[in-house]
């Protein structure tokens, strides 16, 4: 009897953990920010802030027409637990899988006295094409020159030439968090 109340127990404490996930998953993300009285200029140095606090670097600032656009920036690992451009379990799985990065851009626009300013973040993954085994013995060397006691990502010239970044889409997620840092800073001045 102890036995099926615990497979219950179990049964039902795994399925309000599903339901748990899923509710996570269903996060509302926004694509701009619309704020009043806001400086372009102002909002074009704090857009820099946040993006430099997240250790993004600006590739490109013009303030004309209102546009940054970051460098690509790798995916954080567990370890480093001080960067927040992983936003979600599964950006933190994908980011510790893969070879991921991101780029943001950030566009800016005046709409009826009002700022608005527009997030759009690419992710990419790295496609490294394998390494050619001839026997089992070289399984350990499928995707580099190493060792079988360390591993460390040598790439020949064939693999060099078939290597490329794959697009993957946009992680809203992360364009929301950026923008709701962004609303905070500008609102705080």
């Amino acid at each position: 009897m102890n036995r099926v109340k615990l497979l219950l127990f179990g049964g039902i404490a795994a399925l309000l953990f599903l339901v748990g996930c899923a509710k996570e998953q269903q996060l509302e993300t926004i694509d701009e920010i619309c704020l009043p009285g806001v400086n372009k200029i102002a909002a074009m140095e704090a857009a820099e802030g946040v993006l430099c606090e997240m250790h993004f670097t600006v590739a490109k600032s013009d303030a004309e027409s209102g546009y940054i656009r970051s460098g690509p920036l790798p995916g954080a690992q567990t370890f480093e637990f001080w960067r927040k451009d992983n936003v979600g379990d599964y950006n933190r799985a994908q980011a510790n899988l893969h070879s991921i990065r991101r780029t943001v851009e950030l566009q800016t626009s005046e709409q009826e006295r009002e700022l608005c300013i527009g997030c759009d973040v690419k992710v990419e993954r790295l496609n490294l094409p394998e390494y050619e085994v001839t026997s089992s013995a070289q399984a350990y060397r499928m995707f580099s020159r190493s060792g079988r006691t360390r591993q460390q990502l040598e790439v020949n010239a064939a693999q060099k030439a078939g290597m490329s970044w794959v697009e993957l889409g946009e992680d809203r997620r992360l364009g929301t968090e950026i923008l709701k840092q962004l609303k905070e800073k500008l609102s705080g001045d």
